[in-house]
């Protein structure tokens, strides 16, 4: 019914720059919120940016300064700019949406298939 799909990964290296973004699609009322996670390999799934339906947005201090999170132009779109990006950067990276479907009276999580980031040089 829901889709995220995430796009934008790939090779970088150190300080360089990639756009992440993530598309929702399917029968979608409305988007509480988005976030952006990260699960590097050994590690617990990290939240790094979040924006609310009242677009206040918060970063993780790993991320602070480094990292921007906005919505597209495209209705149920996000995009997650990453700068000055750096080798712990690397990671697979998730978009998570709480969202109502169409007929439905309650929000529900979904998540994207992630999409691999490696920094190195």
């Amino acid at each position: 019914q829901v889709q995220l799909v995430e796009s934008g990964g790939g090779l970088v290296q150190p300080g360089g720059s990639l756009r992440l973004s993530c598309a929702a699609s399917g029968n979608i009322f409305k988007i509480n919120y988005w976030n952006w996670y990260r699960q590097a390999p050994g590690l617990k799934r990290e939240l790094i940016a979040g924006i609310t339906a009242d677009e206040n947005i918060h970063y993780a201090n790993s991320v602070k300064g480094r990292f921007t999170m906005s919505r597209g132009n495209a209705e149920n779109t996000v995009y997650l700019q990453m700068n000055s990006l750096k080798p712990e950067d690397t990671a697979v990276y998730y978009c998570n949406a709480d969202l109502m479907l169409s007929g439905s009276y309650y929000y529900n999580d979904y998540w994207g298939q992630g999409t691999q980031v490696t920094v190195s040089s």
